[in-house]
Parts: structure tokens; C-alpha cells; sequence
């Protein structure tokens, strides 16, 4: 009996970065209902461990010359033959994926270095971060096969803005790299071989700061997004910092600041740490 082939890895390493990574390069990483399921998974495994602080920060990337295609064409097929109800199954599991991974409680880090198409928009809209080769492209090209990037329209509405969401959603046009950036989809654009760099850079610079504050401003900032100016928020955000100042990692925080020395959550740079260039595969060159 043969296994069950695997489209994506997750590996955490000892400094507690987990790479996320879509592996299906040989048709782009497009993703069909058995990846969902691989992600939603991994997903789930993912929010307990951030919850616990084993997870620092979660990097989604892929294999291969494109981030991903977005919908597979033999899944794509299948869906012609369902009927209303599978086609509403179908899409209730990628709307978990979408909300599965905007929530995870630590930060989150897209690698783009590629085309990202339909589907795929979503999941980098969902990071907290895109770091992006100038070769990536995005492009929410549903319209052009009858279809409508429902599911993942919340998350690309936000990071883009409605009047924005309006032209890209209705014409499906090609973005490139630092149009994405103008837009608010790519948080940072940089030449191909520089990728692993920049997001290295990245990840020191969320590492320096204290796993519990990062996990209760983003819970924080999804609240004030939720409803920014009742009397209810301005409440929550006065006894979020009041809990902070009083917890341990707050006062270490405070104590380091003013001993003028590093916090105890601090480790050694990704550039710097052999394990983590080790375990990490990205490490040590760029993929294209």
C-alpha cells in the first residue's frame, strides 16, 4: 500500500520559527482540497504550539519558481461536478485555511518569490508580513473563469482597501511587486537573490521583541479593527498594557531596558545561529 503523498512541510526549528512551506512545484503549488486539508492541519498543530510559546513565528513559503498558481485544474474539474451543497462544503474548508492562519496568535511571514494567483492572494494577505522578490506577481484572476474571490476577499480587502479591491477583483490585472507594495499587499520588495536575506533580516528583528507582548497586540489589533472606538476597546486596550506592565515578561522588559542589557527572550540572529541555517533550507542560498 502506497503512503499517502504529502504537499507541503512544516518544521520548526530550535529557536522556534516554523517554515510553513507549499511543496507541489511541478504544477506551481497549486492547491487543491487535499492540500487545504494538509494546511488546516498543520494550522491547528501551529495555534496550540504559538499558544504555549513554543512557536515564535511562522513563515509560509514554497517550492519552486511560483508561490502558488492558486486553484489546481484537476480540483478545479472535480468542482464542475458538485452539486450546490459540496461546492459550499468545498469552500467552508478554504475559508478555515484563510481564518486559520490570519489567527494564529504569533507573527506570521509570507516568502514570496514568485507569482501568487487567485486563492493564493488570500494567504499572503492573511501574514502579518510580505517579503517579496521583485519577480513575484499577484493577480486575483477568478472574474476570468466565472468565478469570484469570495473567500479570500475580507483579507484582500483590508490589507488593499475597498476602492482597490473594486478594480483588481473586477478586472483580474497582472500586479507586480512594487505596485504590491504601494498597495499594501507586499510590506517589502527586494532583487530575487536578496529574498533569504531580507527575510532573515525579518525574522531577527520579531524575534527581538517579547513573544507574549507580540501575541497580545495581535489580538489586540484584531479587536480595535473589530470595533476602534466604543467604550468597550478603550477599556480592553487600558487593561491589555496594564496586564503587560505587571506580567514577567513586561517587568524583564522594563529591568533590561533600564540595566541597558538584552532581554532574556532574545537569541542569536538567523544569520548568525548554524542550527537554525541548518534546519531552516532557505538558509544557505536562494531557491528560484
Amino acid at each position: 500500500m502506497s503512503a499517502t503523498p504529502s504537499y507541503s512541510q512544516l518544521e520548526v526549528d530550535q529557536r522556534g520559527i516554523a517554515w510553513l512551506t507549499l511543496d507541489r512545484p511541478e504544477i506551481h503549488n497549486a492547491f487543491d482540497d487535499s492540500l487545504i486539508a494538509e494546511l488546516n492541519t498543520h494550522l491547528e498543530h501551529l495555534h496550540a504550539a504559538a499558544q504555549r510559546g513554543e512557536v515564535r513565528v511562522v513563515v509560509l513559503g514554497s517550492e519552486g519558481k511560483s508561490f502558488s498558481a492558486g486553484a489546481d485544474l484537476g480540483w478545479m474539474k472535480r468542482m464542475v461536478e458538485y452539486d450546490f451543497e459540496g461546492n459550499l462544503a468545498d469552500s467552508r474548508k478554504l475559508s478555515a485555511l484563510m481564518h486559520g492562519l490570519d489567527t494564529l496568535p504569533c507573527p506570521t511571514l509570507c516568502r514570496m518569490q514568485g507569482a501568487a494567483f487567485g486563492g493564493a492572494v488570500g494567504l499572503a494577505a492573511c501574514c502579518d508580513l510580505v517579503v517579496a522578490s521583485e519577480k513575484a506577481r499577484f493577480c486575483l484572476s477568478e472574474v476570468k473563469i466565472g468565478l469570484s474571490p469570495a473567500v479570500i476577499s475580507p483579507y484582500v480587502q483590508r490589507a488593499i482597501g475597498e476602492r482597490q479591491m473594486r478594480r483588481y477583483a473586477l478586472t483580474a490585472e497582472v500586479i507586480d511587486a512594487p505596485s504590491a507594495q504601494d498597495l499594501g499587499l507586499a510590506h517589502r520588495v527586494v532583487p530575487h537573490d536578496e529574498l533569504d536575506d531580507a527575510v532573515a533580516a525579518m525574522l531577527d528583528t520579531l524575534l527581538a521583541g517579547s513573544p507574549q507582548a507580540q501575541r497580545a497586540t495581535k489580538a489586540l489589533l484584531a479587536e480595535v479593527a473589530r470595533d476602534p472606538d466604543s467604550d468597550a476597546t478603550r477599556e480592553h486596550t487600558c487593561r491589555v498594557i496594564g496586564e503587560l506592565r505587571v506580567s514577567e515578561e513586561g517587568q524583564e522588559g522594563l529591568t533590561s531596558f533600564f540595566e541597558k542589557r538584552r532581554p532574556a527572550w532574545t537569541q542569536p540572529s538567523v544569520s548568525e545561529d548554524p542550527v537554525s541555517k541548518e534546519q531552516n533550507p532557505r538558509a544557505a542560498e536562494p531557491r528560484s
